[in-house]
């Protein structure tokens, strides 16, 4: 019968055990949220729950601008709104409902809000409301407008957040204020011509903050966009939530894996040695 040693089984615990350490130490970050975890893709269902518009009504007629849209949502989401199919302004969804002050086109505007999870899965549409902002016909055409490609951006506290925005129609110079929902006082800077271009704001604390940006033209037209900014960390007395984001990746050497695999490698050596030569020995006194 042929005796198998112990010393094989350990090489295989050897090699097993290294490629567990290889697979624990690398973990990812995302930029705009900092958040770490294992590589890999996380399954969850997107929303099945949409959001309602109950405010402004089918068929109103809005004079005065912005326009705070309100409405109801499922909990654990970001509420966008768009106006014919164009990003207007979001909120994330507190206590089941939602408020997002925008801005509208001139003439006709449908309006329907969207929900996303944290993963960015997209969720059933709203109810669609179509309201008019009447404007004189002279103007219609080049009303100011804001918007980006982003509802929600986050990043670590006291690293910098950099916003896109896209500025079109109305009349340059323009000023563009950025209020970024803490204690600090707004951003204003200016923009010669329309197009695109970056905001920049540092948070210092962690929370998920309301962003209002407005755009006035040399005709004191204005243009509004409310987005999410999000500083992650745990969460101090204010209430708000930590969050994560999208953005690069990064690996990190975890040591705490490393302190006990090692003994664990150390130790099946050791053993299979031992019993390799208590083997051998038996053997001898054998013959």
């Amino acid at each position: 019968m042929k005796i198998i040693s112990l010393t094989k089984y350990s090489f295989i615990v050897i090699i097993s055990l290294v490629m567990t350490l290889s697979v624990l130490t690398s973990v990812y970050a995302a930029e705009e949220s900092g958040s770490v975890g294992l590589e890999g893709k996380i399954s969850a269902p997107a929303p099945s729950r949409a959001a309602t518009i109950t405010f402004p009504r089918n068929g109103q007629t809005i004079t005065e601008l912005p326009v705070e849209v309100t409405g109801l949502c499922p909990d654990d989401v970001t509420v966008r709104i768009y106006k014919n199919n164009v990003f207007a302004g979001a909120a994330p969804c507190e206590n089941g409902s939602y408020s997002v002050r925008i801005d509208l086109f001139a003439g006709s505007n449908e309006l329907v809000a969207r929900v996303y999870d944290d993963l960015n899965q997209r969720g059933p549409d709203s109810n669609k409301v179509v309201v008019t902002f009447p404007v004189e016909d002279s103007s219609a055409g080049d009303r100011i407008s804001l918007t980006s490609p982003f509802a929600r951006r986050g990043t670590n506290p006291g690293e910098g957040l950099t916003w896109p925005l896209t500025l079109s129609g109305g009349d340059g110079p323009y000023a563009i204020t950025a209020d970024w929902g803490d204690s600090k006082e707004e951003d204003v800077i200016s923009q010669g011509v329309p197009g695109n271009f970056n905001i920049e704001h540092v948070y210092d604390t962690p929370g998920i903050y309301t962003v209002v940006i407005k755009a006035i033209d040399v005709n004191d037209e204005v243009a509004f966009l409310q987005v999410v900014g999000v500083s992650n960390g745990n969460v101090g007395q204010g209430g708000q939530a930590d969050d994560s984001g999208l953005g690069r990746t990064f690996t990190k050497i975890l040591w705490e894996p490393a302190l006990i695999v090692i003994p664990l490698l150390l130790s099946s050596f050791w053993l299979g040695k031992k019993h390799e030569l208590h083997v051998l020995r038996k053997r001898l006194e054998s013959k």
